[in-house]
């Protein structure tokens, strides 16, 4: 099949492009810079691939994009929990999903997948977010981007639209562009401290994320929404597998649910006039004091996409932030000595 992908420089859009280029997919992604495009696709050993210049808001490039495409994956979107780019996220991750789905619906291709967040289905302490859950009420901008962009494919996939939707939660691993929010919480985790709070945090791999993508394109699932929940773990667990992982102790700090939330409001304010280098904002405080965790069995069952031992997907993304700087070698410990690990 020839699918188009956008988001194709970004974490996750990444990864699943080259995953479906491994499954012998002929791959167009829509990118506003070439260049970036190219760099980005040669990590992961792709040499060339038909790039369509354009942008997910402007109806005309998505359209020459979409044309001739027998499936088109939508994984682009404005990842960012900071509270002053709050218009610009809300913007572009849905009006560029009602551009991207809707021309893709227009056009008759045969298999569409909308790559959504488990945030569009988070009620801060409700019961886990499953496939079945209801779209979140969230004032915040990001989380109502995700939902009202999540509001208008399920009116897609009512609508018979051939659309499968997928919640990724926390995407880890190595060979991140843009060092997304889920590494830039561990390399936090890792150079400051570990917050032992209340509630915990769901970890999947991208690697796996992206052999979940792959299914979904393919159709070998029905149409319809697939959780890819990873593992949950209570943040005191999770600093106990660093730990454990590194051979090093961890900085850990006991602080209350709710005195996380107040230090991610007074940060929001902080970010509008400097640049703190925390992944601390009150949206992303709400999420890992309040989250129910995510149940992605169904997805598991039906794609056959297991997960991989998050011991390994940790200690291949804890060396990726090391070989990237992003960490020093002290930070990862004991595996900063074992070197790289294949793919």
């Amino acid at each position: 099949m020839r699918v188009l992908v956008t988001g194709g420089t970004g974490f996750v859009g990444a990864h699943t492009a080259a995953a479906l280029a491994r499954a012998g997919h002929d791959l167009r992604l829509l990118v506003r810079d070439a260049g970036k495009a190219e760099r980005v696709l040669a990590a992961h050993g792709i040499a060339t691939c038909d790039l369509a210049r354009g942008d997910i808001t402007d109806a005309a490039s998505v359209a020459a994009a979409v044309a001739g495409c027998d499936a088109v994956l939508h994984a682009a979107a404005v990842v960012s929990l900071d509270a002053h780019r709050g218009e610009e996220v809300y913007r572009a991750n849905v009006r560029g999903t009602e551009i991207v789905l809707g021309t893709a619906r227009e056009h008759g291709v045969a298999s569409l997948v909308f790559v959504s967040s488990a945030g569009a289905l988070f009620t801060p302490g409700g019961p886990p977010v499953g496939p079945d859950s209801p779209l979140a009420a969230p004032s915040s901008w990001y989380m109502r981007s995700k939902a009202d962009a999540e509001r208008f494919a399920r009116t897609l996939l009512d609508g018979g639209a051939p659309l499968r939707n997928s919640y990724p939660v926390g995407v880890v691993g190595p060979d991140d562009p843009g060092l997304s929010e889920s590494n830039h919480m561990l390399q936090a985790l890792l150079r400051d401290f570990v917050p032992v709070t209340s509630a915990g945090v769901n970890l999947v791999d991208v690697r796996d994320l992206a052999l979940v993508h792959v299914a979904l394109v393919e159709g070998r699932v029905p149409p319809g929404r697939y959780v890819v929940g990873g593992r949950f773990l209570a943040w005191a667990d999770l600093a106990a597998l660093l730990e454990a992982l590194t051979g090093r102790e961890l900085r850990k700090v006991r602080v209350p649910g709710a005195v996380l939330r107040a230090a991610g409001r007074v940060l929001d304010l902080v970010k509008r006039f400097r640049d703190v280098d925390l992944p601390v904002t009150r949206e992303s405080m709400i999420f890992a004091t309040l989250w129910p965790g995510a149940d992605g069995s169904a997805t598991t069952a039906a794609t056959g996409v297991a997960d991989r031992p998050l011991e390994e997907s940790l200690a291949d993304t804890l060396r990726w932030l090391a070989a990237a700087a992003h960490l020093r070698p002290e930070h990862i410990g004991r595996l900063a000595s074992d070197g790289p690990q294949p793919p």
